[in-house]
């Protein structure tokens, strides 16, 4: 490990400084850089300099920390702490950035981003490049070049000629007449002096570039107010037509301050109403049982095979709008519940040569569920799903439109902004239901866009639709977090004002806290989800085993029906309304449905004498009984079709009327007729006409038309596309500091020196099978560590250190302390070796 008295010249000997807990966090802000493991510090300060890697680290920077980092790229390099935070503060100071400053670097610390000690902070090159102002990539801090960089290319007798014209004196070379202009606008009382004497005009134009952008147009024979600020080096021409305002005056007329409005403390969540928490329980309670009412809908409706599947896959627009139709939804919202039984894994696709949507194997598991876990299972599925629903209706990257369950709706920050969300609303005070604005200003602060704010970016679009959905779900009731919900995200209750000694949102700087959820493990997760089933479960309508019959041949369902009776209720009756109580509607239809199914004239009496608290109306026993007494008195069969019937008056009649002659009927027997329609188009045409026929078999048996439910293979959950490399556990972290550790241990260990040229840093050292022999052996008696290069069976070269303990066979055993336990090598796969050097 380097001295950690001697300052660091590379982020490499910076991050030898570091102990194993610093190195473990820097691994879990940035899993990039563990993906693989890197074989020592050196490479793994190299990997956190490439371009991917800082971007990725930047973007998830919260808006002070990347305002600090834009701050260091305008500032010298290295540039001493009090440099920065004058650049943050201004001339007139400020005790909030101030007190701010230090997490914020901490953090840009930790995240390998900045290093060096307080008198020498350098940002990472690669981010410096990122963030510091050029006429391509503006900077965010709206500066320009330095007067360095943008006289670089002017003529020295021009550079001289603005010396003069501030009132300097007259250099012998360009770099020096430079460094004087430097001195001068970098200096407060002198750079006053000198915008004092210039006209209003000049001064107008100044300040129109000083918070940025600082180019500007000029015409080849500039107006006076302009000439003056070219001639007095305020303005520099950067090309034909084009000025730019130096980056140290627009400091000097900013007060010092890279940026015009600091963020350093986050916007506070704010409350825009407040409920008792019990109505906002049972608000959530009616939603959630709403949310699986609606489900099961969906899942009955594609019971017997859903709509196809397009070739590019997903569902069309015309049938997104059927299914919205039977939800009696929007279609958005239509859309929002296909995809939440999709990612549960309730619904997919049957992958037959007819592909078409149905329910999988697990959604009869499903349904047989508790009514609580059953809820607890769909908001996990949306917690963690990366396939959004929003999206749908719009263009993809080659321009094509975005289908429900089609592909192109992976969104991998889904999952991360709606635990996000609910913690903020966690944060709240219970019943306090947020403002969408200061949901959404929280949101940008921790997550900041690079280069314009836009209205309608990515995270903003997710946040809105998660408080729209959570609501749907009822994860909320009123805008606030639910009980359960709270509890299915196992975060505990807010502290009441008097425990608690700031309010959510409070005035503490944001690096006290995470900035992001902590996923729960999956423990932690299986604890909450039975915890928040438990609170929910209570709120939840029981089911009735009863209906309210009434002498208009309708049904009343006064609140959700016990599952056996709503399957029977709801062949036997077609649903006229739906709401807190369901309508179902007795018809002719309805009930030879039900005759259909296999049901008997008694049967359907007994059913509605067992469930019903109101006695049968009469007019429903009699439509009961007339719809038996005719259904089947008619037999079609397979002739192409035929028609038989013991009453041959009935067939008369049937021949008689014009409506039959598309079946195309003759009469082969007194009570036969044939068709040459084919048996379902023939009964279908009976029944238009009002007759009630019924199928038969070959052997005459009347067939039951019983519904069979369609169901896929069994099939699993989609996977969520992930954001970026997993998070390392505690287990990965440690292995992997031991090995990178190890590595470096290999890599700088001083070797002792030889006739033979050392080998160049990182190269692996060169000896021939003699000299490694008589090396290993010689190691063995003295119990010596040696540097060794390995490729193994891959091709794959490294360097390690071990302790040879035995040399036999062609093979060395030796205690690898690389990986810190004991291996065999094939001496033929060592390409060299090396003593270390004695220690002193």
């Amino acid at each position: 490990m380097s001295n950690p008295a001697v300052p660091p010249r590379s982020l490499a000997e910076a991050l030898r400084t570091r102990d194993d807990a610093s190195l473990s966090a820097l691994l879990r802000a940035r899993p990039d850089l563990i993906t693989p493991v890197p074989t020592d510090l050196t490479q793994l300060a190299t990997r956190a300099g490439t371009r991917a890697s800082v971007v990725r680290a930047l973007e998830r920077l919260d808006r002070f920390a990347l305002q600090t980092a834009e701050a260091l790229a305008v500032a010298a390099d290295p540039a001493p702490y009090e440099e920065l935070r004058a650049l943050l503060t201004g001339d007139g100071g400020d005790p909030a950035v101030s007190s701010a400053l230090p997490r914020a670097l901490a953090t840009l610390r930790e995240q390998a981003l900045v290093w060096g000690d307080d008198d020498r902070l350098r940002l990472v090159r690669t981010a410096r490049e990122l963030l510091a102002p050029s006429p391509q990539h503006p900077s965010p801090t709206g500066l320009g070049p330095t007067v360095q960089e943008a006289t670089a290319g002017m003529s020295p007798g021009r550079i001289q000629d603005i010396v003069t014209a501030t009132g300097l004196g007259s250099t012998h070379d360009s770099v020096s007449a430079v460094a004087s202009l430097t001195a001068l606008f970098t200096d407060r009382k002198r750079m006053s002096a000198l915008l004092a004497g210039l006209p209003e005009e000049s001064r107008e134009v100044l300040a129109r570039l000083v918070w940025g952008p600082p180019y500007g147009q000029v015409t080849a024979e500039p107006a006076a107010h302009l000439r003056r600020l070219l001639d007095l080096g305020l303005l520099v021409p950067t090309a034909p037509g084009t000025v730019v305002l130096p980056r140290e005056v627009a400091l000097h007329l900013r007060g010092g301050r890279a940026h015009r409005a600091v963020e350093p403390l986050p916007p506070a969540v704010e409350p825009a109403a407040t409920h008792r928490p019990q109505v906002v329980d049972a608000t959530a309670a009616g939603q959630a049982y709403t949310a699986l009412a609606t489900v099961e809908e969906l899942l009955k409706d594609w019971d017997e095979g859903g709509p196809a599947v397009l070739r590019a896959g997903g569902l069309s627009v015309r049938d997104l709008k059927r299914t919205a139709v039977a939800l009696d939804v929007a279609e958005p919202v239509a859309a929002f519940w296909v995809e939440l039984a999709y990612a549960a894994g309730l619904l997919a696709s049957d992958g037959e040569a007819d592909e078409r949507y149905a329910a999988t194997p697990a959604h009869d598991e499903w349904m047989d569920q508790p009514p609580a876990q059953r809820w607890v299972r769909l908001v996990e599925a949306w917690l963690t799903a990366t396939r959004v629903s929003g999206v749908v209706g719009g263009r993809d990257a080659k321009e094509r439109t975005l289908s429900t369950l089609g592909p192109g709706l992976d969104r991998s920050a889904a999952p991360e902004v709606r635990h996000r969300v609910l913690t903020l609303l966690a944060g709240l005070p219970e019943g306090a239901s947020p403002s969408r604005e200061s949901v959404l200003a929280r949101l940008r602060w921790e997550r900041p866009l690079r280069g314009p704010q836009r209205e309608d970016d990515l995270r903003s679009r997710l946040a809105e639709w998660t408080l729209a959905e959570a609501e749907l779900l009822g994860v909320t009731g009123r805008g606030a977090l639910s009980g359960h919900g709270r509890a299915l995200l196992g975060a505990a209750a807010p502290k009441t004002p008097d425990q608690a000694p700031e309010a959510p949102g409070d005035k503490l700087p944001v690096h006290h806290r995470p900035t992001v959820a902590e996923p729960l493990s999956p423990a932690e997760q299986a604890t909450a989800s039975a915890a928040a089933a438990r609170l929910l479960a209570p709120l939840l309508p029981e089911p009735l085993d009863h209906v309210l019959l009434q002498a208009d041949l309708t049904a009343v369902a006064p609140g959700p029906l016990q599952r056996s009776l709503a399957e029977v209720l709801d062949v036997l009756a077609d649903v006229e309304s739906k709401g807190g109580a369901t309508v179902y509607r007795f018809t002719p239809g309805s009930v030879r449905r039900a005759l259909d199914a296999g049901q008997s004239a008694s049967d359907l009496h007994a059913f509605l004498a067992a469930h019903a608290r109101t006695p049968v109306p009469q007019p429903l026993t009699y439509l009961i009984d007339d719809v038996a007494r005719r259904h089947g008195h008619l037999r079609v069969g397979a002739a192409s079709a035929y028609v038989r019937c013991d009453d041959d008056a009935i067939l008369n009649e049937i021949l008689a009327d014009k409506r039959a002659s598309g079946l195309r009927l003759r009469r082969l027997a007194p009570t036969v007729l044939a068709a040459q329609a084919d048996p379902a188009s023939l009964l279908d045409g009976l029944r238009a006409m009002g007759f009630a026929p019924a199928a038969e078999s070959a052997e005459g048996d009347v067939l039951i038309t019983r519904a069979h439910a369609h169901r896929t293979p069994p099939r699993t959950a989609p996977e969520p596309v992930p954001d970026g490399p997993p998070m390392p556990d505690a287990t990965l972290l440690t292995a992997a500091i031991r090995a990178i550790r190890a590595g470096d241990l290999a890599s700088t260990t001083p070797r002792r020196q030889t006739d033979r040229p050392p080998p160049a840093t990182g190269e692996l050292p060169r000896t021939n099978s003699a000299e490694t022999l008589a090396t290993m052996q010689a190691a063995v008696l003295t119990g010596e560590a040696l540097w060794i290069g390995y490729v193994n069976a891959e091709g794959a070269a490294s360097q390690r250190l071990i302790a040879p303990v035995r040399v036999e066979g062609g093979f060395v055993t030796a205690y690898d302390h690389t990986a810190d336990e004991v291996r065999t090598y094939p001496l033929h796969r060592v390409t060299g070796v090396a003593e270390l050097a004695d220690e002193t």
